[in-house]
């Protein structure tokens, strides 16, 4: 019953300093440094999720091999090749580190 009680008190805790945020700002525009701050996050976000998801909590358990290989596939999309091709590179670039490091 506790965990249920505390899991529901950070939600709504959750839920007000998420709707707190709007009625603050109001209809008043972000100082230009902020908007930048705030348009890093979610890269930022991303990176450590896709760290995380290949290496698990502790550094040693990372796999280099795979994180360049995502690393490749993440720069042949922002350099707009089709889906399909960036993930056979990443795929490629990580099977021969492998074969060259291992």
């Amino acid at each position: 019953m506790k965990l249920w009680l505390s899991a529901g008190i950070v939600t709504l805790i959750s839920w007000l300093m998420k709707a707190s945020a709007p009625l603050v700002i109001g209809g008043r525009k972000l100082p230009q440094p902020v908007l930048r701050l705030t348009a890093l996050t979610a890269p930022v976000l991303l990176a450590g999720l896709i760290i995380t998801e290949l290496g698990g909590e502790h550094w040693h358990n990372l796999d280099w091999t795979k994180v360049v290989g995502v690393g490749a596939a993440g720069g042949l999309c922002l350099a707009k090749v089709p889906m399909l091709l960036c993930v056979a590179a990443g795929i490629i670039v990580t099977a021969l580190l492998r074969l060259t490091t291992h």
